[in-house]
């Protein structure tokens, strides 16, 4: 194939194939309230839950000092969209609904820290905070990790 019969393959392609869309994440949480890494550790220092809703394996590899993981499995990664197939277990929460609980992931564009913050919204969890920049954040604020 020359390079020009290639380039025009490729860039037919690029019409050809659906785009991977994906979804910014948004700027609160209806029912909840969204916070950065200063404000998630001065909750967990006055006594509220940090929950890593990321997979175990991400977890295990380095996540918020006394932090708890509780996978939010989903079922569309890179979108706000919820289905009946995702899994979050509720039941692992507290179930003192009035304790403050921090939700959060990996940041834009990882979903499952808002999906399990607004899970636990639905559930009537009263403090629920979302810390929507996730790990990142938190590694850039040097702040401790295990």
């Amino acid at each position: 194939m020359r390079m020009t019969q290639m380039l025009s393959f490729v860039a037919a392609l690029c019409f050809v194939l659906p785009a991977v869309a994906v979804e910014d994440l948004p700027q609160h949480i209806p029912g909840g309230t969204m916070i950065d890494a200063i404000k998630t550790k001065a909750l967990q220092d006055q006594g509220g839950l940090v929950v890593d809703a990321r997979v175990p394996a991400e977890y295990a590899e380095k996540h918020i000092k006394g932090a708890v993981n509780i996978l939010y499995k989903e079922t569309y990664p890179k979108e706000s969209k919820v289905s009946p197939d995702d899994k979050f277990d509720v039941a692992k929460l507290p179930a003192d609904k009035a304790k403050t609980i921090v939700f959060h992931c990996n940041g834009n564009p990882c979903w499952k820290g808002y999906k399990g913050a607004a899970a636990a919204i639905k559930a009537g969890y009263k403090h629920i905070y979302w810390f929507r920049d996730g790990m990142p954040a938190w590694e850039s604020a040097k702040l401790p990790t295990e």
